[in-house]
Formats: C-alpha cells, sequence, structure tokens
C-alpha cells in the first residue's frame, strides 16, 4: 500500500502533463474505489486522517471558468445643445463599467424642471446615440430617479451603478435628484469637465449674434476682435484629446474618406453627414477649420473655438481622425500626405460659398469629389435662431444658472481626477 502511495506521488506530473485518459475506465474505478474507502476508514483506519492529502491532486483537473456577467451602468442627461463636456463624462462613465446605458430626459421634464429645451428629443438621441462610449439608450427617462424607475433599471436593464457628475442635481424642491440611488449604494460619481455647459453656450449664442447686429448696426464703427467677448473657460490640453482619440492610423490599402466643415455646435445634422460619409470607406479624416477662416466667410467667429469644436468631432463614433484647424482648400500635398482616396461635401453647408474659389477644384479634376446628400436641413445657425427667436425665454433660464455657475468658478478650487 505504501509503495502504491509513493507511485502515486512520485507519477503526480501526470495530472500537469494533461495524461487524464490514463485515469478513465476499470483502472480510474479502482482508483477511486479505493479513495473513497481511504475517506471512510477503512484498511486498518488509515483512511480519514489521509484522505486530505489527496485532495490537491484533485485541484489539477481544469477548471470551467465562470463567465462573468459585463457591469452596466446608467448616466441620464438632457444632453441639450449638446457639447463635449457631456461627451466627457459619458467617456467617464463608460470607464466605471463594460456597458454604458444613457437615458435622455424627455421634453416635459426638461420644461418642468429646466426651462425650455433647444432640440428636440429626436435630435438628442441622434447626438448620444452618435457619442463612441454608448452602448444603449433609453428615450424620454425621467429627471428624477424615483423608486419606480430606479427598480426598472435594475430588474429590466440590469443596471450595477447609476452614474453623475460632481456638480449638484436638484428638483425644483431642493431636493437631491439621485438621493435614492445614493441610498441603495448604487451610486457612483466623476469628475465635472470643467470650462463648458449649455447655460454657458447659450450666453456665447446671445453675446454673440447681439454684438453681430451692433455692428451691423454702427456699419462696421466697432472693431471685429470684440467678437470675441464671449470668452470660453475652456483649456485644452495634449491629454484631453489623447482621451478622445481613437489613436489608429488607417489600415494598409484603406480607402480614406475626406470630409470638411465648420462643425460649430456640434449638432444632429453633423452626426448624419459623417456617418453617411463614413460608409463611402473604411477610414473617416475629417478637418476643421479654424476660428479666422470661419470668421471670414461668416461675419463672426464661431461659437465655439477650435479645440472645442474637434473634441466633439473626435467623440464621434463615425470619425477615425481629425485635421484640427484644416486648411479650406483642398491641395495635391494633403491628399497625398494622407492617402484620401475620396472627397465628400454635404448639399447643406454654412457660409458664402458664392463669394469664394471652390475649395474643392482639384478633389473634383482629380475625379475623388463625390456630394452626399444632407439627411438633415439642420445647421448652427438654424440652431443659434431657435434661442434668439425665444430670446426672453433662454434669457430667463439662464439668469438662474448662470448664478450658481458665477458662484462655482469663484469658490472653484482643485479636484483630483480625470
Amino acid at each position: 500500500m505504501v509503495m502504491g502511495l509513493l507511485a502515486f506521488e512520485n507519477n503526480q506530473g501526470l495530472w500537469n502533463g494533461g495524461y487524464y485518459s490514463q485515469f478513465f475506465g476499470i483502472g480510474g474505478v479502482m482508483l477511486t474505489v479505493a479513495i473513497l474507502c481511504l475517506s471512510t476508514g477503512y484498511f486498518g483506519g488509515i483512511g480519514a486522517p489521509f484522505a486530505p492529502y489527496f485532495w490537491p491532486y484533485f485541484e489539477q483537473f481544469p477548471k470551467k471558468k465562470e463567465r462573468q456577467r459585463p457591469v452596466r451602468v446608467y448616466m441620464d442627461g438632457c444632453f441639450d445643445l449638446m457639447h463635449y463636456g457631456h461627451a466627457n463624462a459619458l467617456r467617464q462613465a463608460k470607464l466605471l463599467g463594460d456597458q454604458l446605458v444613457v437615458g435622455v430626459v424627455s421634453d416635459e421634464e426638461i420644461v418642468a424642471n429646466k426651462g425650455p429645451p433647444v432640440l428636440s428629443m429626436e435630435e438628442r438621441l441622434t447626438l448620444v446615440s452618435g457619442l463612441k462610449w454608448v452602448d444603449e439608450v433609453i428615450p424620454n427617462a425621467p429627471y428624477e430617479i424615483t423608486e419606480e424607475f430606479m427598480n426598472t433599471l435594475f430588474n429590466k436593464y440590469s443596471i450595477d451603478y447609476i452614474i453623475h457628475g460632481d456638480d449638484p442635481c436638484l428638483l425644483p424642491d431642493g431636493t437631491d435628484a439621485y438621493a435614492l440611488a445614493k441610498k441603495a449604494g448604487r451610486y457612483k460619481q466623476i469628475k465635472r469637465t470643467e470650462g463648458v455647459s449649455s447655460t454657458d453656450i447659450v450666453g456665447r449664442i446671445l453675446q454673440t449674434f447681439k454684438h453681430k447686429d451692433r455692428v451691423n448696426e454702427n456699419a462696421g464703427a466697432e472693431s471685429s476682435d470684440q467678437m470675441k467677448s464671449q470668452l470660453s473657460n475652456f483649456l485644452p490640453t495634449s491629454r484631453r484629446i489623447l482621451q478622445f482619440s481613437n489613436g489608429q492610423a488607417p489600415s494598409p490599402g484603406a480607402r480614406v474618406v475626406y470630409i470638411d466643415g465648420t462643425f460649430d455646435l456640434f449638432h444632429a445634422g453633423h452626426v448624419e453627414i459623417l456617418r453617411s460619409a463614413r460608409q463611402l470607406g473604411d477610414f473617416l479624416l475629417v478637418g476643421v477649420h479654424d476660428d479666422q477662416a470661419i470668421r471670414e466667410r461668416r461675419g463672426c467667429h464661431p461659437i465655439m473655438h477650435l479645440h472645442e469644436r474637434t473634441l466633439s468631432v473626435l467623440a464621434c463614433r463615425y470619425v477615425d481622425e481629425v485635421i484640427i484647424g484644416a486648411p479650406r482648400e483642398v491641395s495635391r500635398d494633403m491628399i497625398t500626405t494622407f492617402n484620401i482616396s475620396l472627397v465628400v461635401h454635404g448639399t447643406v453647408a454654412e457660409g458664402d460659398p458664392a463669394v469664394e474659389v471652390d475649395p474643392y477644384a482639384l478633389p473634383k479634376s482629380m475625379g475623388i469629389f463625390q456630394t452626399v446628400t444632407s439627411p438633415k436641413t439642420i445647421t448652427s445657425v438654424s440652431v443659434a435662431t431657435r434661442i434668439i427667436d425665444n430670446h426672453e425665454a433662454y434669457k430667463k433660464r439662464n439668469l438662474k444658472k448662470k448664478a450658481s455657475e458665477d458662484k462655482y468658478y469663484a469658490q472653484k478650487e482643485f479636484v483630483s481626477g480625470d
């Protein structure tokens, strides 16, 4: 018996080496019976004390890996006048789980809690769905995380955690909209993205168009440089651009499609034209024009400056790479440098193309230009016009929010994190 135990110990490598077939059949049955006998005290009472000796060998059998369910996180918002701050919030939320589900608050809830939205539900859904970090969207989500809706998230959508930024989200009665999620221990917080908000953008729009009208009335008496009065608090960094970037070059032989534009007040029309352009090739390269070029065409500076617009474009799931401050004219050197196979342009464009040289003359002569029908007629100017036409309503909405934002910046302290 002792010799048998020694032989068993000396040949334990058979378990590691995968020779399991030798333990099946009659030999396997005999071995099993022997071990059972030892464990129940047979063979002169040797069994029970020695039985644990064998268990480590059974651990050598390959174990079936347990399949872990992906961690699903939920974040909601109005996402009105979508900007890179919204995109960065959702990027941070995605890092807290494997799948990101986003709730888009209904028009009625926004009116009741904040004031009239600028964009329709359809437009806001298009913007949120077009972000590279979003896996699923829930339309018409409530502004408040009620117990009923929280249970729906946990049971129907298998949500593990509810996410929100570190800025307070209060209901009209002053209570915390996420109090129940916090009480349930299913709440996680991300860092606010500095330098931008929907309130800030509305203020920039009102200021820009008010100043533009004043300049027109005075026949240019004021310096156009004063158009810059609607300053942004955003401080661009290379790290933020890297966080938004795909960081991948086109593969050898890839069909590179190029499209350029202003992409100011990034809206649903931008998402749809980028989707259409991406479908024409393997890699979508987007040129974002600089502020000065836009001013020369529009007569005023863009609402969002170059780096803000770049981040909005980079956040779109259909975009692979961006040329920051792209030239207006598509040159031969540019086509060669980026190995561009096709240059496309939408049927809806901003500016006054009648007073400028055709920037697409070269790709047209090379037979690599294509006009793509714009899926939507919305433009940055039409979005801004909605606010101008309802000036009093948005001015009242902004006064309430601007006071809290001014207080935030006045008392602002360093907070570590993303």
